[in-house]
């Protein structure tokens, strides 16, 4: 009878032990919970505080981001402005027949290229708003153009180019390439992107070669 209660008692401590195990188990298993959970918040919320990606900082890099409708507009009008104006300045200063070669070129055809993007703007109907990337390029290379003379003006001229036919080449194949952009504006940016390419192996082997 002894035995048997003793037996009993160890059987009783035996489950009560089981038990405990079970409810730290428990605890142990919520604790962890908690922690994954706060983790998970953590992550959450770091990712929502931090600060959206920096602007590309060179012109290859712009293409990266398709611009919105009406700065892509912006965006392609600077292009052809600077392409006519430093062009016909190039035509006025340079005796390099690669420089006047090229300038010439691209007098005559971006302006034709401004009317047609002329009237796929007119025909998309989306506002003008400049683009801060391409306007600073094309400003500063027009000031740097405008005191240069002989050789200098000629260095200047190819080195503006490759400057800023890389960001053409970068921005009319990140626009031409979204689903979401504005068909005429974006069958725009199909046409250009050919061209820029074009435009832009000539103007690094003028830079080479100077």
């Amino acid at each position: 009878m002894a035995g048997g209660t003793f037996a009993l008692e160890r059987s009783t401590q035996r489950l009560d032990n089981l038990l405990m195990e079970a409810v730290m188990l428990r605890k142990l298993m919520v604790a962890i919970g908690a922690m994954c959970l706060l983790g998970a918040c953590e992550q959450t919320r770091s990712a929502a505080m931090a600060p959206p990606p920096p602007a590309p900082s060179s012109p290859a890099g712009w293409g990266a981001y398709p611009l919105p409708d009406s700065q892509f507009v912006g965006f392609a009008q600077t292009v052809n402005d600077f392409e006519i104006q430093s062009g016909q300045l190039a035509l006025s200063r340079s005796s390099n027949q690669l420089v006047r070669g090229y300038a010439s070129r691209a007098v005559s055809e971006y302006t034709s290229d401004a009317q047609t993007l002329g009237r796929n703007r007119a025909e998309a109907g989306v506002s003008y708003a400049p683009d801060e990337n391409v306007k600073s390029i094309a400003d500063n290379a027009m000031s740097r153009l405008n005191s240069a003379q002989g050789s200098d003006f000629d260095r200047a001229y190819a080195d503006a180019q490759v400057r800023l036919q890389t960001a053409a080449v970068a921005q009319f194949g990140a626009y031409g390439g979204n689903a979401s952009a504005n068909g005429s504006l974006r069958r725009y940016a199909q046409q250009m992107l050919p061209k820029s390419q074009s435009y832009l192996e000539s103007a690094r082997q003028i830079h080479g070669g100077i």
